[in-house]
């Protein structure tokens, strides 16, 4: 699970990921950055609190822990779709569902724009095509209430067994030098 990045002054960093997903998710992150830099434009992290114009009142960072309550929150599955086992996930219809239990919106509407929002701060991850196309902007929003739209927490151990996600081809090296830093990646 580990990439490389090579910097203009042509020293090499690697990164190790702890599954599959969140490599290829850091990779193609990384990629985005670098294009839009390459292309001479500012690249900012913009809020999604100003970007759809979330109440004040709503605080995704709590609403994300009382997601993850191990009593309360949305339960945590191992689905399968086209031959792949997704361990650790769960279903966009299974959000949607959620927060209208929790009262914490009126319809499904409204839960669709504050899973996006979810989405779009990084308390959601797509899991699977479907999701990952709409989170894109390959649909109408970015989220989906689907059953078979996956989605899961970043830290819940999610892994995927029997592909690669993303097309983008991690060559293989071998690994030479020291440690210089340990530490772990943390997307803000």
């Amino acid at each position: 699970f580990v990439f490389k990045l090579t910097v203009a002054k042509q020293q090499d960093h690697f990164f190790q990921a702890a599954y599959l997903e969140e490599r290829d998710a850091w990779v193609r992150d990384i990629k985005k950055a670098i294009h839009r830099i390459d292309g001479g434009q500012r690249f900012a992290r913009k809020s999604t609190r100003k970007s759809i114009r979330l109440p004040e009142t709503i605080n995704l960072s709590a609403l994300y822990l009382s997601m993850k309550d191990p009593e309360k929150g949305i339960k945590e599955l191992k689905l399968e779709k086209d031959k792949r086992v997704f361990n650790h996930c769960f279903t966009g219809t299974c959000v949607i569902d959620w927060l209208v239990s929790s009262n914490s919106i009126r319809n499904r509407k409204e839960g669709l724009l504050l899973a996006s929002s979810l989405l779009s701060e990084g308390y959601l991850q797509p899991a699977g095509d479907t999701s990952k196309a709409a989170a894109e902007g390959l649909s109408d929003t970015p989220f989906l209430d689907l059953s078979d739209a996956y989605y899961y927490f970043p830290d819940s151990g999610f892994f995927c067994e029997g592909y690669s996600s993303d097309d983008d081809v991690v060559l293989k090296e071998e690994f030479r030098g020291t440690i210089v830093k340990q530490g772990c990646l943390l997307k803000q």
